[in-house]
């Protein structure tokens, strides 16, 4: 490691909290005893959300079943509005995206619409660091057209382990591949992918690409209407707030529209359509096309409170404090850190980092766990990573500096030695 030049007092933490222009944004949420630096797998309550969740429940209380189509929110139209909310978070016009099902629920949606193999192009790209719901899925997906997913799914090999090489996708991009899905962001080591670069190289080859932006929607800007993705997925309630198992959302590039989806449901149709009963679909031609039954409205609410904050703070200034936040961290930990054991396994470099940084030790089950007991809330993952997840948002510098100086006690006088070493059931 080598050693930062940054001022290491708690005073200089506090400095930079004192020129934060979204400080104020802190307050808007429901902060819990504990330093939060989880929020990159669930983020936290904020007031917005609490409240548009019990304005839906009063709409529910109040019209019946009249809350369809009257009251301050429609629910009929409500996954519609807000897709519109969440477009420009994507760099996608307001009719390309939709809040619908779940991260594999879309992905099994997109596939079974875009993985259409014929002749030699049979085989689908991902990567052996995706999470695994995406590969489960693939595999599924590749199984219902007859075909066997150990020689049709191409899982890039990372070179160390921790990152994924664009050079190495590329390169697998064959005559014989008919669709890439991969991630935005790798979930364990934070790498930020080179998406535009991707989506070029895959269409130069006449291959559909898609992504899974779980871990990067509402922390990094994306523009994938000016890339041309084709299509994107991804989950609210990472750092979009929406809430655990809230509703997640898709996008499909409109010179994709009219396009019937592989997979159809009465909400496929287009919204003056729906009600004439018809057994013939008239496919929306929309992303509300891949729509399937009817939304969870008491999971979809909260964001509508949640998403307000990012229309009123664009996401390029929410990136660059998030930057910040986790350069900051980084720098601390060269430091205090030191000879401690601790790698460092995300890039370093701010065009190929997400929003987390991600900590590899022997010991990161025990560590954890000795963290908590210290007030911070950090994040597990198989077999020795520790994510620490500051956002922008919620999370001051000042937390990021206590944060280090816990990690480095706790190293100091072996506090992690009196746990267990063996992960939750839920990591």
């Amino acid at each position: 490691m080598s050693q930062s030049s940054i001022p290491l007092t708690q005073s200089y933490a506090q400095q930079l909290d004192a020129q934060d222009e979204l400080a104020k944004y802190r307050e808007e949420f429901y902060l819990l005893p504990a330093m939060y630096l989880d929020g990159n797998s669930l983020g936290l309550m904020s007031k917005r959300a609490e409240k548009s969740l019990q304005d839906i429940m009063l709409s529910w209380k109040e019209l019946g079943i009249d809350g369809w189509t009257t009251g301050q929110h429609p629910w009929f139209f409500l996954p519609e509005k807000l897709g519109e909310m969440s477009a420009s978070l994507v760099g996608a016009e307001p009719d390309e995206v939709i809040v619908t099902g779940s991260t594999t629920v879309n992905l099994h949606q997109l596939a079974a619409t875009f993985y259409q193999p014929q002749g030699n192009r049979t085989k689908i790209i991902a990567t052996e660091l995706d999470f695994p719901t995406d590969i489960y899925a693939l595999q599924s997906q590749i199984k219902l057209h007859g075909l066997n997913p150990d020689e049709q799914l191409v899982r890039i090999a990372s070179r160390d382990g921790r990152l994924i090489e664009e050079d190495d996708i590329i390169s697998a991009m064959t005559e014989e591949v008919a669709l890439v899905i991969l991630p935005t962001v790798l979930y364990r080591s934070g790498q930020l992918l080179d998406i535009e670069r991707l989506t070029k190289a895959a269409h130069d080859r006449g291959i559909l690409i898609g992504f899974d932006g779980c871990h990067s929607v509402g922390a990094i800007p994306h523009y994938f209407s000016k890339w041309g993705v084709d299509f994107a997925y991804w989950c609210n309630y990472k750092y979009l707030n929406g809430g655990p198992g809230c509703v997640g959302s898709l996008y499909v590039n409109r010179k994709h529209f009219g396009r019937v989806p592989g997979l159809t449901g009465w909400y496929s149709s287009k919204k003056d359509k729906q009600f004439d009963m018809e057994h013939t679909l008239d496919v929306c031609e929309t992303a509300g096309a891949y729509q399937l039954g009817t939304p969870n409205m008491l999971s979809v609410a909260p964001l509508l409170g949640s998403l307000e904050m990012f229309q009123e703070v664009p996401i390029e200034k929410l990136r660059e404090k998030s930057l910040k936040l986790t350069r900051y961290m980084m720098d601390l930990m060269e430091v205090e850190l030191a000879g401690m054991g601790f790698t460092v396994a995300n890039p370093t470099e701010d065009e190929r980092r997400g929003g987390h940084v991600s900590l590899e030790h022997e010991e990161a089950v025990r560590i954890c766990k000795a963290l908590k007991e210290g007030g911070i809330i950090p994040d597990f993952r198989a077999p020795n990573i520790i994510r620490l997840a500051p956002v922008a948002f919620y999370t001051t510098y000042s937390e990021v500096w206590v944060s280090v100086q816990v990690l480095k006690t706790i190293m100091q006088e072996k506090r992690y030695e009196k746990f267990e070493n063996k992960r939750g059931v839920v990591a």
